[in-house]
């Protein structure tokens, strides 16, 4: 008997990465997988994987940045199994060349607000869209990815602004939804190796800051996701948990 028995969850981003890591240990714990991703054939892909191993599953195309896309994802969820569990927001933008890393003044106005768009918008607008569904079940979980950077203050200025307005997002929306049974929690990672094309080098510059000295991979992280998606953590919200091989004190 998995932990996620028999509970539909979305996994936005769940094409690749992170996400792809999240929706395989889930479905393995038994739950139900909507795998969101605006990359169609990665999600597809994933979906396959958990199809194969006899899981139940649904693959669609989003674009968290989008109201429409988000609510047509929570749409097409309840349609297809008829409620709405839980909701992992990990689809973000961070992975250079993508933004830029550098000084305040290198920064284009069009990236911060593309990268606020998906990070932080992101969250919002897929909250927005499944936040009904929850409260007509009297219970839901969320579980919003932000990033152990909040913490130290190192990396990519606007990549760490927007999960800091994801911490503080979580928090506030926790306030607002315990009264339907709604719990609503954060995980911070550290840099995790879930680009297999990236410098593997990046990755290892991490490991001499960590109490546990090696690199982080996608798996850390499905077990804080499984806990907080599942019945053990119903009386925990507006909490954000960093799992990060003990590289920040929080």
């Amino acid at each position: 008997m998995g932990r996620l028995d028999g509970r539909v969850i979305i996994v936005t981003g769940g094409g690749q990465g992170i996400g792809r890591a999240f929706a395989l240990g889930f479905a393995k714990e038994g739950a139900k997988v909507a795998i969101a991703d605006i990359n169609g054939p990665a999600a597809e892909s994933v979906a396959a994987e958990i199809g194969e191993a006899g899981g139940e599953v649904l693959a669609v195309v989003a674009d968290v940045s989008s109201e429409e896309s988000t609510k047509a994802m929570a749409a097409t969820v309840v349609g297809h199994w008829g409620r709405i569990d839980g909701l992992m927001n990990n689809a973000a933008m961070f992975q250079r060349p993508q933004i830029t890393d550098g000084p305040i003044e290198e920064i284009p106005v069009e990236e911060w607000d593309r990268v606020m768009a998906v990070n932080l918008k992101g969250p919002f607008l897929c909250c927005r869209a499944v936040i009904g569904q929850m409260k007509e079940q009297m219970y839901g979980k969320i579980v919003n990815i932000s990033s152990g950077t909040v913490f130290s203050g190192r990396s990519i200025l606007h990549y760490v602004s927007s999960k800091g307005g994801v911490t503080a997002f979580t928090r506030v929306l926790a306030k607002q939804t315990g009264d339907w049974n709604i719990t609503v929690n954060s995980i911070a990672p550290g840099l995790t190796a879930s680009d297999p094309e990236r410098d593997q080098s990046a990755y290892e510059g991490r490991v001499s800051a960590r109490s546990i000295p090696r690199v982080q991979e996608p798996d850390d992280l499905v077990g804080t996701g499984v806990f907080l998606l599942s019945s053990e953590s119903d009386f925990m919200s507006g909490q954000t948990m960093v799992v990060d091989g003990g590289a920040v004190m929080h």
